[in-house]
């Protein structure tokens, strides 16, 4: 290849790369203006006993990644066969329309079944991270990961911010109907600006994802790098659709708990979003596995004062510290896929990522909600203290064997 063809190419993967960093942006920051008030929404929408909303909340914020863990496989066979930029728009076309209608919904039930498709047709943020494994040269791919990480976080963070405004003023809504019309803005974004230098593969000439894993050098750091995804989202999502409840416990029922909800929760998002470019660079340079046991090991650490919390601004400060912890685990996890796992099943290997992060959105909310119901809001983080412990036992036995 000319130093003409590399500049063309280069120039061709860093414009696909700024419009992907902001359709993810965008993907997270819909999502994010939403979640953190899921509770408070579905509270509106009838009279729950505390156990009913809990129960409630867990299911609508679970039900979607319930239905991502099933179909992801599917999406993810489908893109190593047709390209994973024709899945990130099919993400993002159904995801506009889904988000959408739950802002009109009469009924709780409505909500969960319209979040149970949303999770079956989702996938924007994984697709878009596959397609930059593939089309980012090796020498890069930290950095990429780990910027495709600040565009999550960005997103993440002003999501409750601007959720909880819009809220306070017109309603919890508005919220779902400017995400649908986001969600409809990525679709046209990708569609007309990304490129994807891919060739259709087919179906009989796909390798079986059994002789995939067995021609990997470390199959099993690939296995316990899909634990870990799944452990580290369960620990991060466990308090999320009660957070607001937790908030206006610890108000006493006074002041506008919403607002200071979406603080609350964009809080882990200031803290990543500083160190997320810089875990991409040091990826690179001392590599994704021990970023990933030092993230692992500061963030069981983090959970456990948790406990203690007997007001929102302690709660926000030990999440912003979470979020500094955090920013390494999930792109650490993607780095070494990327750099372990041969090209050409990228899509599925991401997909079954994407399915145990799934299965982890799923464990996390419903744990949480089961917890705070039996205990307390609180207890939640002594549980998700245990969970990255285990997963640390985990991760650093396996790359011992691997040393």
């Amino acid at each position: 290849m000319t130093k003409k063809a590399v500049g063309e190419r280069q120039a061709v993967w860093r414009k696909s790369f700024l419009i992907l960093w902001l359709g993810c942006f965008i993907t997270a920051l819909g999502y994010s203006m939403t979640m953190p008030f899921i509770s408070l929404y579905l509270d509106t929408l009838g009279h729950f006993s505390k156990w009913e909303l809990n129960l409630y909340s867990g299911i609508a914020f679970s039900v979607t990644y319930f239905s991502q863990a099933i179909v992801s496989p599917f999406w993810g066979n489908l893109a190593d066969r047709k390209g994973r930029k024709l899945m990130c728009l099919r993400a993002s076309g159904v995801m506009a329309f889904t988000i959408f209608f739950v802002g009109m919904a009469q009924s709780v039930l409505m909500v969960i079944i319209l979040r149970l498709l949303q999770g079956a047709f989702s996938g924007y943020i994984n697709n878009a991270t596959a397609l930059m494994a593939g089309e980012t040269p090796h020498q890069k791919s930290g950095q990429v990961m780990g910027n495709l990480m600040t565009a999550n976080v960005t997103g993440t963070l002003l999501g409750p911010l601007f959720g909880g405004i819009i809220a306070g003023v017109v309603g919890y809504r508005m919220t779902f109907f400017i995400t649908g019309i986001l969600m409809g803005l990525v679709f046209i974004l990708t569609y007309f600006n990304v490129t994807e230098h891919f060739t259709p593969i087919p179906a009989k000439k796909i390798k079986p994802i059994s002789r995939v894993f067995h021609e990997l050098s470390q199959p099993q750091l690939i296995i316990v790098m899909f634990i870990t995804t799944l452990l580290v989202q369960s620990s991060l999502l466990s308090i999320s659709p009660i957070i607001s409840l937790l908030v206006r416990q610890l108000m006493n029922g006074q002041g506008n708990f919403s607002l200071i909800s979406g603080i609350v929760a964009a809080m882990p998002g200031f803290g990543t979003l500083l160190l997320a470019s810089r875990i991409g660079h040091l990826m690179d340079k001392i590599g994704p596995e021990r970023v990933l046991v030092t993230g692992l090991m500061a963030t069981a650490i983090i959970f456990v004062p948790m406990f203690f919390v007997t007001a929102p601004w302690q709660l926000g400060l030990l999440r912003f510290l979470l979020g500094l912890s955090s920013a390494a685990m999930l792109p650490a996890v993607q780095t070494i896929l990327t750099l372990d796992v041969p090209s050409e099943a990228f899509g599925r290997v991401f997909s079954y990522n994407q399915s145990f992060q799934a299965a982890g959105g799923v464990a996390g909310p419903m744990v949480g909600s089961l917890v705070s119901s039996l205990f307390s809001y609180e207890a939640v983080f002594l549980v998700t203290a245990i969970f990255i412990a285990v997963d640390l036992l985990l991760v650093t036995r396996v790359m011992r064997k691997a040393s």
